[in-house]
């Protein structure tokens, strides 16, 4: 358990530095992000603007997408240590990891964009983008998981 625990909580704060470089705003993917959220509609000092009197909040977001982050790493983990443990291999282990992201993450991800508030002529964009950088941290906490086990 203590393995699981030890990869649930490097995986989440490695969840949240690749999230951080995904979808900052010197990237493709952070300049989509900022349109989707409507931060392309308005002025550089209003965009300043809110960036400061978010400042104070945003250590609320980051503890929430930690959280939420670990939740993620603590399933990666657990079926990479106990389906090793009992004899899977760890391509069998990335195989379960692909079909749960296919499965359950990549249709939550579209039904989000789909039903939310991003422009249309950006949703594919942002579908595909979303989705991808589950995928890599996925893949990101796969790999630390097989470091450890």
């Amino acid at each position: 358990m203590t393995t699981i625990i030890l990869i649930t909580f490097i995986g989440a704060v490695v969840s949240l530095i690749v999230g951080s470089i995904w979808y900052s705003p010197g990237t493709p993917m952070g300049r989509l992000h900022m349109k989707a959220i409507g931060f392309d509609k308005i002025t550089p000092e209003e965009q300043k603007r809110l960036i400061e009197e978010m400042k104070p909040k945003m250590w609320k977001s980051f503890l929430g997408q930690f959280i939420l982050s670990a939740l993620t790493a603590f399933f990666i983990a657990f079926i990479t240590v106990i389906g090793m443990e009992n004899g899977q291999t760890f391509d069998m282990v990335v195989v379960e990891a692909i079909f749960v992201w296919l499965a359950l993450m990549v249709p939550v991800i579209g039904s989000g964009i789909l039903w939310g508030n991003t422009p249309r002529d950006i949703v594919w964009k942002k579908f595909a983008s979303d989705s991808i950088s589950y995928a890599v941290t996925i893949g990101i906490v796969l790999v630390i998981a097989r470091l450890f086990v």
